[in-house]
């Protein structure tokens, strides 16, 4: 199996780090829906980040869907509790994370991609506006069950997330707020699943 991306990418590290923790084995190949923009359109057409490549060749996409399939071929080993109700609760801290994801990919977008004339500040403060809710919300949620982290979807989510906006738009949050997910974030890096895949643009070290 291969998954193809960079690690600077929420989403593929996401998906690098649940691989890992789910005991899977494969390839990582980091390549950018910029940089190396024909490399990866040569493997999907669709030239979207992450790419998993099934060892029978299907091609998925989208980090959630990609690891649906992977906790089937993990079973019975899961990252998601099996009681209904403390799964809706873990979806509901990995849908936050996700939206803090988008959010800042948004931002990141407009700012560095748009030129400065065209871009629109009420669409930019609406969305720094729904990225500061979203951690808001996971700040009063990751994690409130546990007495120790656990590397779970819904940790590893929210870890790979904080880790993104700190990284890429850190201005969006006020300095010192969020405690809890500054102290998940820290713990979640010294894990060997998130050591081993680096918020960079190199290869998986494994």
């Amino acid at each position: 199996m291969q998954l193809i991306g960079m690690l600077d990418s929420p989403y593929v590290r996401r998906v690098a780090v649940s691989l890992q923790a789910l005991g899977l084995p494969y390839t990582h190949r980091s390549l950018s829906v910029f940089r190396t923009y024909e490399q990866f359109k040569a493997i999907n057409p669709v030239v979207k980040a992450p790419t998993f490549v099934c060892d029978d060749g299907t091609m998925l996409l989208d980090s959630t869907l990609i690891l649906d399939y992977a906790e089937t071929l993990a079973r019975p080993r899961s990252l998601l509790p099996a009681e209904p109700a403390a799964r809706a609760t873990a979806l509901r801290i990995v849908g936050l994370a996700l939206a803090a994801c988008e959010k800042s990919v948004q931002i990141v977008y407009e700012r560095q991609l748009r030129p400065s004339e065209k871009q629109y500040e009420p669409w930019m403060q609406r969305v720094t506006e729904q990225l500061q809710a979203a951690y808001r919300a996971l700040e009063t949620e990751v994690c409130a069950r546990d007495a120790a982290p656990r590397l779970t979807a819904a940790t590893i989510a929210a870890a790979v997330s904080w880790r993104f906006t700190q990284e890429k738009v850190p201005e969006a949050l006020a300095a010192g707020a969020h405690p809890r997910l500054r102290a998940l974030s820290q713990w979640a890096e010294a894990q060997p699943e998130f050591i081993a895949a680096p918020f960079d643009d190199t290869t998986l070290h494994v």
